[in-house]
């Protein structure tokens, strides 16, 4: 049998409080211990989104006395370095291609700013994916060693961390694995939130949490059916994103017609 944990990206002041307040209600009816992502320090406009809220960092305090996860996300959130990701779904990331000196300084630097906020960042999550084997190097010296990224049906252990794989951005019935769901409540539409309802109604029993998935999966190594896996899935989601950019310009087009 399956099983899910859920993560939410994209934390910071300028977020949409008044969606994840719902979303919020929704994980505590079920008991429900999401990854929370933090941008320590947001520079892009993108995420801002609602008028800065004073009571952000104790918010997300409360959330992690609830136990919730939280994840370093990245640093400002602004994506302008062109390197090889080891999960290349994006050409354009924070962190992939950068040199070393410059990955510590803004990994240094947001782990200081969610500490100075009294949060303990417990596991990594890179803006659009976009992370290298510097990256974990780095991020393991200053005691981060769990990525959740890439895809496989369960956790593996790879260059000295533990990677929680993050296959979904929509919840759905699967047959078996260890399966993340990433959810953006900045953009999440009311009939998503609607399907995640229905789904944690009839699904609640199956989700787990970051410590369960270290104490059973802590150990095991990546192997040749992850990496078929791998490729299987990235060739699945270039698939999907070309439709949809083509289901785009049709409705562009029928709306010029």
């Amino acid at each position: 049998m399956a099983e899910y944990l859920l993560r939410f990206d994209d934390f910071c002041p300028t977020m949409n409080h008044e969606k994840w307040t719902k979303l919020a209600d929704l994980l505590d009816h079920y008991s429900i211990k999401p990854i929370v992502a933090v941008v320590p320090d947001n520079q892009d406009s993108s995420l801002r989104v609602a008028p800065e809220d004073p009571s952000f960092w104790n918010r997300m305090n409360r959330l992690q006395a609830n136990g919730y996860v939280i994840a370093l996300h990245g640093y400002q959130h602004v994506c302008n370095v062109r390197g090889h990701s080891m999960v290349p779904l994006h050409r354009l990331t924070e962190f992939a291609g950068a040199s070393e000196l410059e990955q510590r300084y803004k990994i240094e630097s947001g782990i200081h700013i969610l500490q100075s906020h009294g949060l303990t960042p417990q596991i990594w999550v890179a803006p659009r994916h976009g992370f290298d084997h510097t990256t974990i190097k780095v991020l393991g010296q200053l005691g981060i060693t769990t990525i959740s990224d890439g895809f496989a049906r369960y956790p593996f252990r790879l260059d000295g961390a533990l990677w929680v794989p993050q296959q979904l951005w929509d919840v759905r019935e699967m047959a078996e694995g260890v399966w993340t769901v990433c959810c953006h409540p900045n953009t999440l539409a009311e009939r998503s939130f609607d399907h995640l309802r229905a789904f944690l109604q009839a699904h609640h029993s199956q989700f787990t949490t970051v410590e369960e998935v270290r104490q059973r999966w802590s150990n095991r190594r990546r192997s040749l059916g992850d990496r078929i896996f791998d490729s299987f899935w990235r060739k699945r989601i270039v698939v999907r994103d070309l439709l949809y950019r083509v289901r785009q310009q049709n409705l562009a087009w029928a709306a010029g017609a």
